[in-house]
């Protein structure tokens, strides 16, 4: 399977995925911790079936660390004991970040109050910054269909 597009060749999808890339990296410099934005990452891209960056951001997690159970469990998180409440509060902000559409109104404000008892006022800019970047990639990939399995850990920088 090809992509219907290479966005790495092309000079026009290179300017635009350069501004997508820093905002991406001024998320990661952020007080949000890592763990925490892999795991909206994943969950995201689980939701929006971009099977490149679900297996983009596994890889990317446990290269960091991240134990594959914990992985294995962010689609089922509401069951699974494995995550902490903060880390609870910002995969439910994902999933309603994420499924707009299918929520009157977009994220309820019970779900936004949750986060905003964890996570200070940058740390919730960057989570609600890193759930539309991952939500932009997903996006990209799943129109250009864009085959997924054949990352590595740091192969983009």
């Amino acid at each position: 399977m090809d992509a219907r597009l290479n966005l790495h060749s092309n000079a026009l999808a290179g300017q635009i995925l350069k501004y997508v890339n820093s905002a991406g990296r001024a998320v990661s410099g952020s007080s949000l911790p890592m763990a925490t934005q892999e795991l909206v990452k994943l969950r995201a891209s689980q939701i929006n079936g971009c099977g490149f960056c679900t297996d983009m951001h596994f890889k990317d997690a446990i290269a960091a660390g991240e134990t594959p159970q914990r992985l294995n469990l962010v689609a089922a998180w509401r069951e699974a004991t494995v995550f902490t409440e903060p880390e609870r509060a910002a995969l439910e902000l994902a999933e309603e970040g994420t499924r707009i559409a299918d929520a009157a109104g977009g994220v309820s404000d019970e779900v936004w109050a949750n986060a905003a008892k964890h996570y200070t006022e940058d740390e919730l800019v960057a989570l609600v910054a890193v759930i539309a970047i991952i939500n932009t990639y997903n996006r990209l990939n799943v129109i250009i269909q864009q085959p997924a399995g054949a990352y590595e850990p740091g192969m983009f920088g």
